[in-house]
C-alpha cells in the first residue's frame, strides 16, 4: 500500500496510519499524554479502551478463565502470568541474574533494579522514576489540591483513589493478591515490586505454599 493510501505519518518514527485518529493515539504514546483517567485510583491511559479494561479490576468483572483450573481474571495479562504457574515456563531470562519472567515488560522493569535506570522524569522537578505509574502519582503532588479528607485521621488527598488506598492502612485490607503465592498487598505497585524482586523459587505456587507450611 503506497503512502497516498496511508496519508497520516508519525513525525517521531515515520509510521503511517490510514485514519487520523490512530495517528493521534500513536502521538500520545510518544508525548506521554494520558487523558483517560480512572476515577477509582491514580492510573491514567492514552486510550479509552485501556481504561475500560483497567476498570474491571475495580468492578470485580473477571472474563478470563484459566483452562487448567477454575481461576478467573479481570485482565488477560494476569491470566497469562497465572498460566505460568501450571507450565513452569518463564521465557524471558534476565542476563544479569538467574531470574526469568513470564512477560517481557516485567523483565524490562526488573533489569532496572540492576542498572538503576529511571527513565521517567518529572517535568516539574528533578525527580526520576523506574516505573511510569510512580511518575504519574508523583505529578499529582505538583498540580492537584488535596480535598479528600480521611474520616479516620487528619490526612487529605488529591484523588479519591489515594484516599481509598490510604484507608487500607486503617482497615488492613489487601486487595492485590499474588497469583503465585499467598501474599497480598494494599497497593498494586507493591505487588509489582514483589513479582520483580522476589528471588527465583521463593514465590511458591499456592498449592505448594500450603504444603510447605
Amino acid at each position: 500500500m503506497n503512502s497516498e493510501a496511508i496519508p497520516y505519518e508519525c513525525s517521531h518514527r515515520g509510521k503511517r496510519f490510514i485514519h487520523n485518529g490512530h495517528l493521534i493515539i500513536n502521538m500520545k504514546i510518544h508525548t506521554g499524554e494520558r487523558l483517560h483517567k480512572c476515577d477509582q485510583c491514580d492510573k491514567a491511559f492514552t486510550r479509552n479502551g485501556d481504561l475500560c479494561r483497567h476498570k474491571k479490576i475495580h468492578t470485580g468483572e473477571k472474563l478470563y478463565q484459566c483452562n487448567k483450573c477454575d481461576t478467573t481474571f479481570s485482565l488477560n495479562g494476569n491470566l497469562i502470568r497465572h498460566l505460568g504457574t501450571h507450565t513452569g515456563k518463564k521465557p524471558y531470562q534476565c542476563n544479569q541474574c538467574d531470574k526469568a519472567f513470564l512477560q517481557n515488560s516485567v523483565l524490562i522493569t526488573h533489569i532496572r533494579t540492576h542498572i538503576g535506570e529511571k527513565p521517567y522524569q518529572c517535568n516539574q522537578c528533578d525527580n526520576t522514576f523506574s516505573l511510569n505509574c510512580n511518575l504519574i502519582q508523583h505529578l499529582r503532588t505538583h498540580t492537584w489540591k488535596k480535598s479528600k479528607q480521611c474520616n479516620q485521621c487528619d490526612k487529605t488527598f488529591s484523588l479519591n483513589g489515594y484516599l481509598i488506598r490510604h484507608l487500607r492502612t486503617h482497615t488492613g485490607e489487601k486487595p492485590y493478591q499474588c497469583n503465585q503465592c499467598d501474599k497480598a498487598f494494599s497497593k498494586n505497585n507493591h505487588l509489582i515490586r514483589h513479582h520483580v524482586e522476589t528471588p527465583e523459587g521463593y514465590c511458591w505456587p499456592r498449592e505448594q505454599s500450603q504444603i510447605a507450611h
